[in-house]
C-alpha cells in the first residue's frame, strides 16, 4: 500500500484529492497538512511514501519544508512532488533543487495523479507532461559555472553516457533506442547511476548532469 500525505492550504483541493487517491486499491491517504510546519511534522510522525506538497502556504512554504524533508537522512525515503497552479511557476526549478522527485499543475488529469504517486514510488521523477524540456532548458539557463567533476569518476562510461541523456531529457525508452539496448538495460544503467551517486531520484540525477558538467547549456536539440 503506498502511504500518501497531502499537504495544501485549500481544503477543497485536499479533499479532492484524498477521494481520488483514496479510491484506489493500492494507496490510502494516511495524513493531511494545511501549512509547511504541520506538513514537515506529520512527514517525520507518519513518514508517508509520498508527499504532495503546494509549492505556496503559510508558516512555512513548500520549497522550504521540502528542503527540509529532503535534508534529513532518516527522511531519505519520503519522495515529494510539488504541487504548483502553472506549469511554468517560477519556484519549480527550485524545486527540483531543493530534492522534489517532480511536480504537478493542480489541474492535472485524475489518471496523471494517480500514475504520479505511483511512478515516484517506482523512483522515477515525475515532470508535467511537456514540461520537461523547457524545465531542464530553464535549468541550463540558470546553471552556474560546472563544479569538479571529481563525481563522474564513480561511474564507466556507459553510465556517464546514460546520465548525460537523463540530463537532456530522454526517458528509459529514449536512452534504449539512442544506445540500441533493451528498456530494461536502459533503467538498470540509470538506477546504478543513481546509487553511484546517491541520488534521491531521476530528477536529482538531472540536477547533478549539470552540476557536474557533464552536460551543458545549448545541448537541447
Amino acid at each position: 500500500m503506498i502511504r500518501v500525505l497531502l499537504a495544501d492550504d485549500q481544503s477543497l483541493v485536499r479533499a479532492g484529492f484524498r477521494a481520488l487517491l483514496d479510491a484506489q486499491p493500492d494507496i490510502e491517504v494516511t495524513g493531511e497538512a494545511a501549512d509547511g510546519e504541520e506538513a514537515l511534522r506529520k512527514v517525520r510522525e507518519l513518514r508517508p511514501d509520498v508527499v504532495l506538497m503546494d509549492i505556496r502556504m503559510p508558516r512555512l512554504d513548500g520549497l522550504a519544508a521540502t528542503r527540509r524533508v529532503t535534508g534529513e537522512p532518516e527522511l531519505a525515503d519520503v519522495k515529494v512532488v510539488m504541487l504548483t497552479t502553472f506549469e511554468l511557476d517560477e519556484y519549480v526549478f527550485e524545486a527540483i533543487r531543493s530534492g522534489a522527485s517532480g511536480f504537478l499543475v493542480k489541474d492535472t488529469e485524475p489518471d496523471e495523479l494517480v500514475r504520479a504517486v505511483r511512478a515516484v514510488v517506482a523512483g522515477d521523477a515525475l515532470l508535467s507532461p511537456g514540461v520537461t524540456r523547457r524545465l531542464i532548458a530553464e535549468f541550463a539557463a540558470r546553471s552556474k559555472e560546472p563544479a569538479a567533476a571529481d563525481v563522474l569518476a564513480r561511474l564507466t562510461e556507459r553510465e556517464r553516457e546514460v546520465m548525460a541523456l537523463v540530463g537532456i531529457g530522454l526517458s528509459n525508452e529514449e536512452i534504449a533506442r539512442r544506445l540500441v539496448v533493451s528498456p530494461l538495460t536502459a533503467k538498470t544503467h540509470v538506477s546504478r547511476t543513481m546509487v553511484k551517486l546517491g541520488a534521491r531520484d531521476r530528477a536529482q540525477l538531472v540536477v547533478l548532469a549539470y552540476e557536474s558538467g557533464l552536460v551543458r547549456p545549448g545541448w537541447l536539440g
